[in-house]
């Protein structure tokens, strides 16, 4: 049985309350965010220190390594600069010769002798040979412990200093640690308990006890989060008040049988879910990720149609104009002989037509309204609004998706995106939400080929796009950059521009589009290519979300190790519309092993599921959204990628422990209510 704080108050004090630390030390600790003895007891290492003396053959490339041998040759110094130098030696390491490099350390050079046994700890280049080593001992390894940890310090701080902190915690608050995982998940994945665990963090024996020890705080971090985000879900649900909508069965079904093909078992799955969320008195909160192609427009037609059925209006929200355009003629192809009426509102539509939109929609004559953000401004008002899709949801801030919600009376919501967002991810980063997966193409879908060709291979690949243009098709050539930049040797669009232009020499026309032109010129771009009035568009990336042109059959994309997968699987997204063959051209010299590792993945799967997944594993997750992606917890210990399998077990027990009658009133798990409360999660007084 648990006590019911999360952490006891002792451990709740101002370090100064640990023997040994005074003002200054206490100054120089909160510059890391250690303000308490728990957060002392809780700034794990970064990285440890490894001193095991181990075979060549089973450590990997960059690797930090601590190896026993004899020096082989005599040392060769080198200076270079001012007080800057290089000293080399051969070292025999059982069967090997390797390199030992030790940068600004002369000194050295008289201290090692041929044939002395020294123990070398540095990186290991699997490539080279060659250790850069950071410490050089004569004679055999004398260290006592296996591992040593290494914490990020700042100012006067040292790594020896917070170790002696640390140790001087334990000694006074170590019996102060309470567990903070129920009892039962100790028991059933055989956890370390929580005090055993931070001693280990912070003073390891071996590498098994270390792995226990990490073990044990992966999953908790990733518990942690998982019930505030559970937690959070499940008061959402609860409280907010939505609209059962009662739609009509049987006029759905008759919508369905008028559909010119019939559904994926990926779409029925997800239209199913979607429905029995409007059915329900609980507001939806639910994002529909599809692969581009999967047919996501259909099933939005299906929710939108079935919510007119109820009574009530729909509205889709979607990033551009031109997207807006092409949802409006598709949804109303759909929608009319049913006698739903849809309009547009976007920033072109204006004065008489703008008016009498906006009046039409307040009377109710108006059943689905598709726009750009044109739909949230304040003169935009819905007669019964019970459905709200937003289409590209990343590309709208939180604030806009809150404005359209709030035109009506808690209406379901749905979030649509193309970009395949892996399932840590999506867990992690969307965990309040119910997530739909449409995982299947539309049979008879062409894959479209793909293939990574060298840049001196550029007249062939652009003989292969005449070829196609030949035939009455269209092509998109992409490129990372707009202007030249001294840093970036990379093709820019208004070279390659001019260099197309001047290769097809009047027998086609090339146009060109980037993101310093201004929304109406990209509009503009965008519909004489649609329109066919430009054979090729030579474009940086801003085609890359929801431009329709079927007849498109070829995209070539510059310097393609500058993207990642996820990023060229949505530009490879625009061809491949249509029934004809399309082709995707990656022109790319990729150095690194990543860059070529990405190239090979590209040409082997046309599955984004699969794509984010590699992408992820090669990039890691703040690099996945980018850099200024909110949403993305700071973990401790645990990683997203390497730890996806404890953070599902993680999310499963958590929703799993939210929904039982005990967690809400049991004192047993009182110090996680708590937990919550301090999280903000849950409102009202802390308990006892």
């Amino acid at each position: 049985m648990h006590r019911l704080n999360i952490v006891k108050e002792t451990l709740r004090q101002s370090i100064t309350a640990i023997k040994g630390i005074g003002g200054e030390t206490a100054e120089a600790l909160a510059e890391l965010n250690i303000q308490t003895v728990k957060d002392l007891l809780e700034y794990f290492p970064y990285r440890y220190e490894d001193y095991r003396v181990r075979d060549l053959e089973e450590i990997k490339h960059e690797e930090r390594v601590t190896v026993e041998g004899k020096v082989h040759s005599e040392p060769s110094l080198i200076y270079y600069g001012r007080k800057r130098s290089r000293l080399t030696l051969r070292l025999l390491v059982e069967k090997y010769l390797v390199q030992v490099v030790l940068f600004n350390q002369p000194y050295l050079k008289n201290k090692l002798s041929i044939n002395e046994v020294v123990t070398v700890t540095g990186k290991w280049d699997q490539h080279r040979q060659t250790i850069t080593a950071s410490e050089v001992h004569t004679g055999a390894i004398t260290k006592t412990k296996d591992f040593e940890p290494v914490y990020a310090i700042k100012g006067k701080l040292t790594v020896k200093g917070l170790r002696r902190f640390i140790q001087l915690a334990f000694n006074q608050f170590g019996e102060e640690i309470e567990e903070s995982l129920p009892e039962q998940y100790l028991i059933n994945y055989k956890l370390l308990n929580k005090k055993t665990a931070l001693r280990i963090m912070h003073f390891p024996m071996n590498a098994q006890e270390l792995k226990q020890a990490r073990r044990r705080f992966v999953y908790e971090e990733f518990f942690l989060f998982q019930l505030k985000m559970q937690a959070l879900r499940k008061i959402e649900r609860e409280h907010s008040k939505g609209i059962a909508q009662n739609y009509q069965l049987g006029e759905v079904k008759e919508f369905l049988s008028s559909l010119p093909y019939a559904l994926t078992n990926a779409q029925k799955r997800v239209v199913n879910e979607i429905l029995s969320d409007m059915k329900s008195p609980f507001r939806m909160n639910r994002l529909l990720q599809g692969d581009v192609g999967s047919g996501k427009t259909a099933v939005a037609a299906i929710a939108l149609y079935a919510s007119t059925t109820a009574g009530y209006q729909g509205a889709l929200m979607v990033p551009t104009e031109i997207l807006a355009e092409q949802h409006m003629d598709s949804l109303k192809n759909m929608l009319v002989p049913f006698d739903i009426r849809c309009e547009l509102l976007t920033s072109s539509v204006k004065g008489k037509r703008r008016k009498e939109i906006l009046q039409l929609l307040k009377s109710g004559e108006i059943h689905l309204l598709i726009g750009t953000h044109a739909l949230i401004q304040e003169e935009v008002e819905f007669q019964n609004l019970g459905l709200v899709i937003t289409d590209e949801q990343h590309r709208f801030g939180v604030e806009q998706r809150r404005v359209l919600r709030e035109k009506g009376e808690n209406p379901d919501v749905l979030f649509m995106t193309a970009t395949p967002i892996p399932r840590t991810l999506s867990i992690t980063v969307f965990g309040e939400m119910d997530v739909s997966i449409i995982d299947e193409m539309p049979a008879g879908r062409k894959a479209i080929e793909t293939y990574w060709a060298k840049p001196d291979m550029l007249d062939r690949v652009l003989g292969f796009v005449e070829k196609e243009l030949r035939a009455g098709h269209q092509a998109y050539v992409i490129c990372p950059l707009i202007e030249e930049s001294e840093k970036l040797d990379v093709q820019n669009v208004i070279d390659v521009h001019s260099t197309l232009t001047h290769y097809f020499n009047g027998r086609y026309e090339v146009g060109l589009m980037h993101g310093q032109l201004t929304p109406t010129e990209k509009e503009e771009v965008m519909k004489t290519f649609s329109l066919n009035k430009k054979q090729v568009l030579v474009s940086t990336t801003v085609v890359e979300v929801g431009v329709n042109v079927p007849n498109a059959t070829i995209m070539v994309i510059y310097d393609a190790e500058r993207f990642g997968l996820a990023q060229l699987h949505q530009l490879r997204g625009r061809v491949g519309r249509g029934s004809e063959q399309s082709y995707c051209i990656l022109l790319a010299e990729p150095k690194s092993e990543v860059g070529k590792e990405r190239m090979k993945i590209m040409t082997e799967t046309n599955d984004g599921f699969v794509l984010s997944e590699k992408d992820l594993e090669l990039r890691g997750p703040g690099d996945f959204f980018g850099k200024k992606q909110s949403g993305l917890p700071e973990f401790k210990v645990a990683d997203m990628v390497h730890d996806y399998r404890a953070l599902e077990t993680a999310r499963d027990d958590a929703a799993k422990l939210i929904q039982t009658e005990e967690f809400w009133h049991v004192p047993e798990y009182g110090y996680l209510r708590n937990y919550l409360k301090e999280s903000g999660v849950l409102e009202g007084e802390k308990l006892d």
